[in-house]
């Protein structure tokens, strides 16, 4: 079996409903990943426990998605080094903007890479880590490039849509 090469972790099984996106993103370009549930608040050591051997197994790109708080991201970023992309999901409370506001207010020093709330940021944060890891991979550079072009010869399959 492939060692995975980025690191997905969500909150809570809730948040599968919006992250399989995500998996199946990374799964359409062939990148080899895993996916935990770990909670910052509730799971903190074996959290903590998973980002060190994620790391020593060969993540290099992690993806953490959480709601409410979200504290989630920080918490990996502020244990490793690699590119922590964070995804806010969607919340009953404020629609994801209080999760979007947790995880771009990080202490400077501790980045994390936000996306947009919900379904679009789960599969942008895909995009994103294998274009990170395309930098050293030409193959998932390449897969990255054909998914652009397959997004713009969908759209100019139809190009006006009035004339259907």
């Amino acid at each position: 079996m492939t060692e995975p090469l980025v690191g997905v972790v969500m909150g809570s099984t809730s948040d599968w409903e919006t992250m399989q996106h995500c998996a199946e993103q990374l799964r359409a370009f062939g990148v080899p990943f895993e996916t935990r549930v770990l909670s910052a608040h509730r799971t903190p050591v074996e959290l903590t426990s998973w980002i060190a051997d994620a790391e020593a197994r060969g993540v290099q790109v992690f993806i953490a998605a959480a709601g409410m708080a979200a504290a989630l991201p920080g918490v990996v970023a502020a244990h490793t080094t690699a590119p922590v992309l964070g995804v806010p999901m969607d919340s009953k409370l404020m629609g994801g903007l209080d999760s979007l506001l947790s995880m771009v207010q990080m202490p400077g020093g501790i980045p994390v890479g936000v996306l947009a709330v919900g379904r679009a940021g789960a599969v942008n944060a895909a995009i994103l880590a294998t274009q990170v890891l395309g930098r050293s991979r030409p193959e998932l550079a390449a897969a990255v490039l054909a998914h652009r072009q397959e997004q713009a010869a969908r759209i100019l399959a139809n190009p006006d849509p009035s004339a259907t």
